[in-house]
Order: structure tokens, then sequence, then C-alpha cells
């Protein structure tokens, strides 16, 4: 986008200020849909630090993402947890995934989390 969405960026306010992540959202970027639950940044690092201090080698990186968040303006990014990059009838991972999105790079979006049924 070349000028951000001011009613995402609320979205993304919101769920920082309310540390809360239960809000499912679903966009469109570079042509992937990404769909699952927005994190707080903090609590999406702290996750990512677990997953990789766990790794026999990847745990040196660890220490990046434990790094605290630098609060100076407006979210520029959504985290997402549980979610998955939907690649036709097929969401990946199927358990889902950890995402930093930048919000400018989002063209499109919907509240909600998409899955496949085969019923």
């Amino acid at each position: 986008m070349s000028k951000p969405d001011e009613l995402l960026i609320d979205v993304a306010a919101l769920v920082e200020s309310g540390q809360s992540n239960q809000m499912s959202l679903t966009v469109v970027t570079g042509g992937a849909v990404i769909t699952g639950r927005l994190a707080p940044e903090a609590v999406w690092r702290q996750r990512v630090s677990d997953v990789l201090t766990d790794s026999a080698r990847l745990g040196e990186f660890s220490a990046v993402f434990g790094t605290p968040v630098r609060k100076d303006g407006p979210p520029s990014h959504l985290h997402f947890h549980v979610a998955r990059i939907l690649q036709g009838t097929v969401g990946i991972p199927e358990t889902g995934g950890m995402y930093r999105v930048a919000i400018d790079d989002v063209s499109a979006w919907t509240m909600g989390d998409f899955s496949y049924s085969d019923h």
C-alpha cells in the first residue's frame, strides 16, 4: 500500500494496547494470503525466542527476539501466531506458524480467519 490503512493501524494498536491474542485477521500481502490471529509484538517476540531457544542449531538467534520492543509511534507491523499461508485448499503450515507482516505491504484484509473443510 502506498498509504497505510488507518483502520488496520487502529486494529493493530488495539491488539498492542490490550495485550490480546484473540483478534483473527486475514491479509493479502505480496500475492500471499495469510490468515490467523494477531498477537502483541512483545508476546510474538517471546514465543519466537522460546522456539529458537529450544533449537540446537538456532538457539543463538533467540536473544535477537528477546530484546525489548521499541514503542515510538503507531504499529508498523502485524504479528500473527497460529497463522497459515493459504495455498489452494491447504494452509501452510497446517499447525500454524508465526508471521510478521509490514502494514505498508498489506493490499487487502478482512476480519476473521479462513479455514477449509471437506464437508
